[in-house]
């Protein structure tokens, strides 16, 4: 009886968890949507909707303590209790950068042209972002660490968009000094959008030690460029 009163507390976290994921992986393609049609309003939701995210996180953080403090898990609910609060921080995080990709859109306000290759490209870079975070989730869901031992490679492919992007928004500044200033808010849109990528990342390396209970960081075949 105490074990299935524990198993309906661990399904529990489990599904605050996954439910933050779905939050955080619809987020991405609303603050890229909100950016390239210049829809305020969107972004302003976003900024609010950061508040619940926080919260769904510190759901998690106190249910794994009310977990520990009452039953007495065996070592592999252990690795699953750690493996949430981790993950739940990690999506609160990648929301943080959501919260901050809107921010610049209003910032940038209605009348700035965006660049091309933003228009073109960073809706396939936040496809991939939002792919990879649903896999990583998926694989959290299904204990699977061979789904999230493949994620990465998708991060190279993230990452080589950040770079094509970073070297037009370079080429732009370099014409008109009076351009820097946008030139550094559309390098923060994209800078927001790889580091999410690398979020994932991090999701994955914790779904593989909570299921094999070994941690190990997971290596991309590269890294992007620094923003400065």
């Amino acid at each position: 009886m105490l074990r299935e009163s524990f198993d309906r507390e661990l399904n529990i976290l489990r599904e605050i968890v996954l439910a933050t994921g779905s939050e955080v992986e619809e987020s991405l393609m609303k603050v890229t949507k909100a950016l390239l049609e210049r829809n305020e309003n969107c972004a302003r939701q976003l900024i609010d909707a950061d508040k619940y995210i926080n919260e769904k996180y510190i759901d998690v953080v106190m249910c794994s303590l009310r977990l520990i403090a009452t039953q007495q898990p065996m070592a592999g609910d252990m690795r699953l209790i750690a493996a949430g609060i981790e993950i739940a921080g990690e999506l609160e995080r990648i929301h943080d950068y959501v919260k901050g990709i809107a921010k610049t859109s209003l910032e940038i306000g209605p009348e700035v042209l965006l660049l091309p290759s933003i228009v073109r490209d960073l809706p396939y870079m936040t496809g991939l972002t939002q792919d990879m975070l649903n896999r990583s989730i998926t694989a959290f869901s299904e204990n699977n660490a061979a789904m999230a031992q493949s994620i990465p490679a998708s991060d190279d492919l993230v990452d080589s968009i950040f770079n094509q992007i970073y070297g037009d928004i370079m080429q732009f500044a370099s014409q008109d000094p009076t351009l820097i200033p946008h030139a550094n808010q559309f390098e923060w849109v994209i800078h927001n959008m790889e580091r999410s990528a690398d979020r994932v990342i991090n999701i994955c390396e914790w779904v593989i030690y909570m299921v094999t209970g070994e941690y190990s960081e997971l290596d991309s075949e590269y890294e992007s460029a620094p923003v400065s």
